[in-house]
């Protein structure tokens, strides 16, 4: 079985200061139109416990996206309901 290498981006904080971050997983919401994306700080990828921090996101052309908070209740119960899907599905897999 072949390790994936999981996408990383780099997000700045509110101070300027520049992160590493793993990307879990993107997805796009159909009614909405929206695309969302949930990370991990790259150096707690391997711990047991992780703190997930998602946005949401659009693309521009050269490849670079836009991150924009998640601030409704509706946005949050959907990223929820990923994350628990996911969640799910990777522990049928172990």
């Amino acid at each position: 079985m072949a390790i994936e290498e999981k996408e990383r981006i780099i997000i700045p904080d509110e101070n300027g200061e520049e992160h590493l971050f793993e990307v879990l997983f993107t997805f796009d919401v159909d009614d909405t139109g929206n695309s969302y994306i949930a990370v991990v700080p790259a150096e707690q990828k391997d711990a047991e416990e992780v703190e997930v921090y998602a946005f949401r996101y659009e693309e521009k052309d050269d490849e670079d996206i836009s991150l924009f908070a998640i601030e409704s209740d509706e946005e949050w119960e959907i990223v929820e309901e990923m994350l628990n899907t996911l969640a799910e599905e990777e522990e049928l897999n172990d």
